[in-house]
């Protein structure tokens, strides 16, 4: 088993502090304590893995959103598209880190200036 060497300070560094720990256990053969160990901790570790993907999936929309919008050349498709995804990510960011989160903050903004590229856009175009 090998030994990472991040430390275990924050709840995305337990599993690897458990994981650590088993190691040691394994060292000194104590594999009943490994099993209970790896059993209660696989559940956090795949909490952890899933909120981690999440998170880039997240990031990835936003920056799909910022290219869209930003595009000079941007269809007002492409443009109601950025909205509707950045209105979406807006939505569970307010839910999942409040309304004075500076990621929801960030997000925020995003979206109004998607709004108004679109509404600028929408103009060109009647």
């Amino acid at each position: 088993m090998s030994y990472a060497t991040d430390a275990p300070s924050s709840p995305t560094n337990a599993p690897i502090a458990a994981n650590n720990y088993a190691a040691s256990l394994e060292d000194l053969k104590r594999f009943k304590e490994i099993k209970a160990l790896l059993l209660k901790a696989m559940p956090v570790a795949q909490r952890v893995r899933q909120s981690a993907q999440q998170h880039s999936s997240q990031q990835r929309a936003i920056n799909y959103a910022k290219a869209l919008f930003r595009d000079p050349g941007a269809t007002l498709n492409d443009l109601h598209e950025a909205v509707t995804t950045l209105e979406e990510i807006e939505r569970n960011a307010w839910r999942l880190l409040g309304g004075a989160h500076p990621l929801r903050l960030a997000i925020e903004d995003d979206l109004k200036a998607a709004r108004l590229a679109a509404a600028l856009r929408a103009r060109e175009i009647s």
